[in-house]
């Protein structure tokens, strides 16, 4: 049975998984703490982009797994498939967004609004792993998904401005 608003409130000030999955508190924000998170998440993309390509990575595959478990664990305490107060998956996934592109404010701005706009409308692929694959890794891959497609987004607008 899922928790109320207040329980999960609690949950997250007790316990330190359920506060790591709520992204450090976002995820008790009112309204959207999924965009606050990738706000947060936009933090995470600054401070790993000068890194090299393999760092970068290894950094980002730590932390997806560590959002397996901690989406996993905070939506089990929950109740949950996935609560909207669990946004380490906004957190740790937006910086997919701008593998391979410029660290410049355009692009960031950019991936910013297309990894919302994936991440809420859950077009094509990403709206069907939301549905049928579950846990914390579904939870984590359909943000993947959702950032990999902003990426890709991005790359052809990026090749398109590089050609003209």
């Amino acid at each position: 049975m899922a928790l109320s608003k207040s329980e999960i409130h609690k949950c997250v000030w007790s316990n330190p998984i359920d506060f790591v999955a709520c992204g450090f508190g976002i995820g008790t924000l009112p309204l959207m703490p999924g965009t606050y998170a990738t706000v947060a998440g936009v933090g995470v993309y600054l401070l790993i982009a000068k890194l090299p390509l393999l760092a970068f990575i290894g950094i980002m595959l730590a932390l997806g797994l560590a959002g397996i478990f901690l989406c996993g664990k905070a939506n089990e305490h929950f109740g949950t498939d996935d609560h909207p107060a669990a946004v380490w998956d906004e957190l740790a996934t937006f910086a997919w967004s701008m593998i391979g592109l410029p660290c410049q404010w355009p692009y960031i701005i950019a991936a910013f609004a297309l990894f919302r706009f994936f991440d809420i409308c859950k077009p094509g692929p990403i709206g069907w792993i939301d549905k049928n694959i579950h846990g914390g890794f579904g939870v984590m891959l359909d943000d993947v998904v959702a950032a990999l497609a902003t990426a890709a987004c991005l790359h052809a607008v990026h090749y398109c401005l590089s050609i003209w």
